[in-house]
């Protein structure tokens, strides 16, 4: 079976292509990612992943144009799910991508990171699937998260410090204000 994989980024594509391998999917990765913030960021890990799978022979589709404006146009005005919609774009395009190239179905890498929404994930592939008729296929890879980590390290790949998104770059970097009495302002 061809699967498309949708990639974030190198170090949480280092599991899932080892575990589709392994289980007899015929793997090509799809790196689209307008919510990365800043450019420099975004061309970072473009430039780690094109790395990768010229050491791997994994095969990469590259969407080299920086699409910044189409995440924020769905994000503005409803930064609290923010993910639902960074989903629904990243996850559209890559199953568009998968009906355009003749794949069987696609996923995505944001399955391995104990950090994303995996249900909402979940949800937003199947209805897509459903939707553009091209199935999308869930795989719990997080088992995998530790090992990957490992991985990258000793590759010494580079590892963003945040999700990807100009609001979880603030969350990661900017300091909290506290109050008075110590505790965090809300």
């Amino acid at each position: 079976m061809r699967l498309l994989l949708h990639i974030c980024c190198a170090p949480c594509s280092i599991f899932p292509l080892k575990y589709l391998a392994e289980n007899g999917f015929n793997v090509q990765g799809y790196f689209y990612n307008p919510n990365i913030h800043p450019y420099q960021e975004w061309l970072r890990r473009k430039e780690t992943l094109e790395s990768y799978s010229n050491t791997t022979g994994t095969e990469i589709i590259f969407d080299d144009e920086y699409q910044m404006e189409n995440f924020l146009r769905e994000t503005v005005y409803r930064e609290n799910n923010r993910c639902r919609f960074c989903y629904y774009l990243r996850l559209k395009q890559s199953a568009q991508e998968a009906i355009k190239r003749g794949f069987d179905g696609f996923t995505t890498t944001l399955l391995v990171s104990p950090f994303q929404k995996h249900d909402l994930i979940r949800e937003t592939g199947e209805t897509i699937g459903r939707e553009l008729n091209c199935p999308f296929y869930y795989f719990d890879f997080r088992p995998g998260y530790k090992e990957a980590t490992i991985i990258s390290k000793q590759l010494k790949m580079y590892r963003q410090q945040y999700c990807g998104c100009i609001y979880s770059e603030k969350e990661r970097f900017y300091p909290q204000k506290t109050n008075r009495d110590g505790g965090e302002k809300s």
